[in-house]
């Protein structure tokens, strides 16, 4: 997916062309209405890769959604614009996939561009998820991230698999119901993840196969419009998917909790942030009575409301409390 990327088109897609195709695959870049020379650039220096021209910059969960509605395969990759993949990166998560049909989806190790020994922040090695929504990784726990040394080498049940290199069937994309084109970008694939193995199917990490990931290339960390989406998409997907028993006591806790956010953002005088939280929340309620019917399908379909790598404890109490910085703790 390519919006307005040209040089970083430039920069990671040779990688992605050359040890794609010689395992065979199809490489598309999808491009979401740019307005840069990104498929002027694409069509002079990438001659076989395939291009899926959107009118408009629809996000990058409807951006994918209409870009995979033009599209059958058994596989298909979800993969960031600004990710270098390595020799034979697909083979280990295909050979994977074609013995395990109770799978969904898979990922890759996913390792820092920056700091090539280190995991990278949006995705390491596996997704998780705490029992109030704050998302977790093998190699990444809130804002501490791993030196990867090879502790997280095995195949892993997961969450969440990173939409920055998500391998997936396209059939239970499909079925599962794409990702959130109301979400725009963040939590999408945490969402769709949720809702695959809510479903009774199975995500896993695949270590065996490497990437490493640039991060932020979007939006920074740091900025508002990033806080905001990740604090609105995250309370959308909560109450998407938490089973009936649950709500009302998580979205108690997730109140508290998003106001010591914004307080926590004030304090370091990053007003902004704060008040992208409020708006956030603010925009939930909105939202929410949109989501009803969307969260009733979502219980009626669920086969597995126990799921083992959603914890039953919160992230932030191990974390700041008990001082737990690693996965392994």
């Amino acid at each position: 997916m390519n919006w307005n990327g040209c040089e970083m088109l430039r920069t990671f897609l040779p990688s992605v062309v050359r040890y794609s195709e010689e395992d065979d695959a199809c490489v598309y870049v999808a491009d979401n209405g740019s307005t840069d020379a990104s498929v002027q650039m694409l069509r002079e220096e990438f001659p076989s890769v395939r291009l899926i021209l959107l009118e408009q910059n629809y996000g990058f969960a409807e951006g994918y959604n209409r870009a995979l509605s033009q599209l059958e395969a058994e596989y298909v990759v979800l993969l960031n614009s600004d990710v270098e993949v390595s020799e034979h990166w697909l083979r280990p998560l295909t050979d994977y996939m074609n013995v395990h049909p109770e799978v969904a989806g898979c990922q890759p190790k996913v390792r820092s561009w920056r700091n090539r020994d280190r995991f990278e922040y949006a995705g390491a090695a596996g997704g998780y998820i705490d029992r109030y929504g704050y998302p977790f990784c093998r190699g990444r726990i809130l804002n501490k991230v791993e030196r990867d040394e090879g502790q997280y080498d095995d195949i892993a049940p997961i969450f969440w698999a990173t939409g920055a290199a998500l391998f997936i069937r396209l059939k239970d994309y499909r079925e599962a119901g794409g990702l959130d084109a109301r979400f725009f970008a963040h939590m999408e694939e945490i969402d769709l993840c949720w809702r695959l193995r809510a479903r009774g199917r199975m995500l896993v990490c695949v270590p065996k196969s490497v990437v490493w990931h640039v991060g932020g290339a979007t939006l920074k960390k740091e900025n508002p419009r990033k806080t905001f989406l990740n604090f609105r998409n995250n309370l959308l997907m909560l109450y998407k998917n938490l089973p009936e028993k649950e709500l009302t006591p998580v979205m108690r806790v997730r109140t508290v909790l998003d106001y010591v956010a914004s307080l926590s953002f004030l304090l370091k005088g990053q007003w902004s942030n704060a008040h992208a939280v409020w708006q956030a929340r603010k925009e939930f309620k909105q939202m929410r009575a949109s989501y009803l019917e969307v969260r009733k399908e979502n219980l009626e379909k669920t086969c597995q409301a126990t799921i083992a790598e959603r914890t039953s404890y919160s992230l932030l109490l191990r974390f700041y409390l008990f001082r737990k910085h690693s996965f392994a703790e």
